[in-house]
């Protein structure tokens, strides 16, 4: 009998991937976050040459400077962000830029503010820094966004990190401009680290998104590709801080990682400098399947609110694992809400990150259901 670390006897598997392991082959899956749309032409043909061009070797630790130079015009133009090619880390994903910055700023007994709903690799991460998850409610009545007064009530002496993720996951809500604006300061003041989860930045539909990083030098800006560009098998995203901060991430990245792939940091740099296009094309498409699920889901008497960033819905159903089941018993796979904290107990997760004609069929199955 093998005898793990105690860090990771704590972290259960994704309930996400478990529901894929007994769905059957013909279930229509809305429970994976992954956009079905190919990666654009532009950014597929800079891999490709790349490829033919022998760019197939380590690249320096924090990225290829061409890359960072890249992301840092991003940040300034698009995020209000002042961050130097010197204060960026292209990672191998979100997901490691998220592992860095919990192993890089979480000490044993700390204690991180993350959102509950949230999504379940934070409280995971921070289990495993061995670090205190500390849950801040959010209130279905304020369409699940954090507020200051949520943040305040829950900082004690202990506290090191806040997480923040808008848009959303599971929620798909979009932080206001001020309450943003507020926690970074409020944080900032407090000497308490933001991780700033912003991946879903580009996928918003009638808002506008705003970084806690345009507001506190404490804050670190987590994004990347895999999202807004159809890149998820790219495996490249990035962290941006302030130069001391990134520094220390830097050391879990050199021995985790060393570096990203040499050949998704071009298909990133394609990204980055090529049409954007294909970028609004997408986020068209993913609100028109928003509007179907919502219309669809509150006409089967199924509460939920309409989305405004990401491409996840959550509604309130009662009881939650009762109505997966008998969801996946018709060959659709949703996710219960309870895994993404206590808060999204009576709630599911839908993905409408498959095609529209999916959805159809996967709602008609779904309005047959008797609880």
């Amino acid at each position: 009998m093998i005898n793990p670390a105690n860090r990771v006897k704590s972290i259960e598997l994704s309930q996400i991937r478990k529901m894929f392991e007994i769905a059957s082959p013909d279930a229509i899956n809305l429970g994976i976050g992954e956009p079905d749309f190919d990666t654009p032409p532009h950014i597929r043909k800079a891999v490709v040459d790349a490829l033919e061009e022998g760019f197939t070797h380590y690249t320096s630790n924090k990225g290829i400077i061409e890359l960072r130079e890249a992301i840092s015009h991003k940040l300034k133009r698009d995020n209000n962000i002042q961050a130097s090619p010197e204060e960026v880390i292209v990672t191998v994903g979100a997901s490691e830029a998220l592992y860095i910055c919990t192993q890089g700023l979480v000490d044993r007994g700390d204690e991180v503010l993350i959102p509950d709903p949230g999504f379940l690799s934070y409280d995971a991460c921070i289990k495993l820094s061995e670090g205190k998850t500390i849950p801040v409610p959010l209130k279905k009545e304020n369409s699940f966004q954090m507020t200051v007064e949520d943040v305040e009530k829950r900082i004690t002496p202990k506290t090191k990190a806040l997480i923040l993720n808008s848009p959303s996951n599971p929620t798909g809500s979009v932080m206001k401009k001020e309450d943003v604006k507020a926690i970074a300061e409020l944080t900032h003041d407090k000497g308490i680290f933001i991780i700033s989860d912003e991946i879903y930045e580009k996928i918003i539909y009638d808002k506008k998104h705003h970084s806690p990083a345009e507001f506190s030098d404490k804050a670190i800006t987590i994004n990347g590709f895999s999202k807004s560009y159809a890149m998820t098998g790219f495996r490249v995203a990035y962290a941006a801080a302030q130069e001391e901060i990134i520094e220390e991430l830097l050391k879990v990245h050199q021995y985790n990682t060393a570096c990203a792939s040499s050949i998704s940091q071009k298909g990133a740099l394609a990204a980055l400098e090529g049409s954007q296009d294909c970028v609004a094309d997408m986020v068209a498409e993913f609100k028109r399947r928003r509007n179907l699920v919502v219309s669809r889901l509150n006409e089967m008497g199924w509460s939920c609110s309409q989305p405004e960033g990401a491409f996840y819905i959550f509604p309130e159903v009662g009881n939650s694992s009762e109505f997966v089941k008998k969801v996946l018993e018709n060959e659709v796979v949703v996710v219960p809400g309870e895994g993404f904290g206590k808060c999204g107990e009576n709630h599911i997760r839908i993905s409408y990150a498959t095609s529209y004609d999916a959805l159809e069929t996967a709602l008609d199955r779904m309005e047959s259901i008797k609880l």
